[in-house]
């Protein structure tokens, strides 16, 4: 039975040991140590990395025993192990933090955590609250970190059923032998297996993002240490690049942004009201120029919601069948506006394959993209002899 060095410390880093099982499965090399601090997947942590004689550790697991997968075996029986420190107190940082979150949520808001889940880019406990007011995570936000200023002890160890009796645990426990359990000083006792650090000051900070619904309960998601600095320091460079574009002080960029937006709209209306006019004189040009019931044009840079507007002022004025083609984005629109009998959405699934394009419609208007503007091309002269011949 390999002996859990993580349990005797969380901050061992570097080890010797003896291999003392090889496995070959399928999906790869696995080892067996005699002595091993890589922490393997269990209670929601995520397993350590690391090396092994150099040798990059890909996976820890549990099943009768623990299991190292790596790249390949060892050529030594006695190896060195390097523990992959990063990301090991990242997982401290965030598991530690979740205790003392859960703690003083369940202290602040009355709501007890009902599941945790540590992922790479950030963490998340699920409470059981059907909502939480702005007001209120403001106010656990700043309570919580306030234990960390506090710096308090965070300590772990084993108790009997007896022992663990006589502690005012968070919840109850489902292991009955080898009960560990870790202690907030003067916060919580909780049963749990995972690494922490050895002091609330270790996790640096919480800052909690978001909240939202989850069948019933709320979802908080919240990120601590060194996940917390990087998110500011990159929402700092978001604020520094929109101060320097809209030339104002990191204050004002929220008003300077309303101010844009505002402009954007007058000048989305003048737009709007410019490319009225054109389209108005377009379809009168369109329906001058038409050969029999077809209409057909080629546009160097028109978007496809442009000529479906283009295409429904066409049909409002007369019974035709429209056929537009955009070079700038490789599409093809097909718009029926009489009682032909022609269904576009038909005729394009029938022949889109063949042309490598992609699209649908319905029996009075069909549109369809391509990858190039040669199939985009081919296919548009296709559908005008097409509907020449029908």
């Amino acid at each position: 039975m390999t002996k859990k060095l993580y349990y005797d410390s969380a901050y061992i880093r570097e080890w010797k040991t003896r291999i003392t099982r090889k496995l070959e499965r399928e999906d790869g090399a696995y080892l067996v140590l005699e002595e091993s601090a890589f922490y393997p997947h269990c209670g929601g942590q995520p397993c350590d990395f690391g090396w092994i004689d150099n040798i990059p550790v890909l996976d820890v697991v549990v099943e009768e025993e623990i299991l190292h997968k790596v790249e390949r075996f060892p050529e030594n029986e006695e190896v060195e192990c390097h523990l992959d420190w990063n990301r090991r107190f990242d997982h401290m940082q965030q598991h530690s933090g979740q205790h003392l979150l859960s703690a003083i949520c369940l202290e602040v808001c009355g709501a007890e955590t009902l599941s945790f889940h540590l992922g790479q880019d950030y963490a998340t406990i699920d409470i059981a609250r059907a909502d939480l007011p702005q007001d209120q995570l403001m106010t656990l936000e700043l309570a919580v970190n306030e234990q960390i200023y506090r710096n308090r002890k965070i300590t772990s160890y084993f108790v009997n059923q007896e022992q663990a009796a006589t502690l005012p645990l968070v919840k109850q426990l489902k292991v009955t032998d080898d009960i560990r359990i870790v202690e907030i000083e003067g916060i919580e006792y909780n049963g749990c297996g995972g690494t922490h650090v050895s002091a609330t000051g270790e996790i640096g900070m919480i800052k909690l993002l978001k909240v939202e619904k989850q069948k019933g309960n709320v979802r908080l998601y919240f990120k601590c240490g060194y996940r917390a600095l990087n998110e500011f320091n990159a929402g700092m460079d978001i604020l520094s690049s929109l101060s320097v574009r809209f030339k104002a002080a990191k204050e004002e960029v929220l008003d300077r942004i309303a101010k844009w937006e505002q402009e954007q709209k007058q000048l989305q209306a003048e737009l709007n009201a410019v490319k009225a006019e054109n389209d108005a004189y377009l379809a009168e040009k369109l329906l001058a120029d038409r050969k029999g019931n077809l209409i057909q044009h080629v546009f160097a840079d028109k978007s496809l919601k442009d000529m479906q507007n283009l295409a429904a002022k066409l049909t409002e004025q007369a019974d035709v069948i429209i056929l537009f083609m955009s070079n700038a984005d490789h599409k093809v629109l097909l718009v029926q506006g009489g009682a032909s009998g022609f269904a576009c959405g038909a005729f394009f699934k029938q022949h889109l394959a063949d042309y490598r394009g992609k699209g649908g419609g319905s029996d009075k208007m069909a549109q369809a993209g391509f990858d190039t503007n040669e199939d985009a091309n081919a296919f548009y002269h296709f559908t005008v002899q097409s509907l020449q011949e029908a």
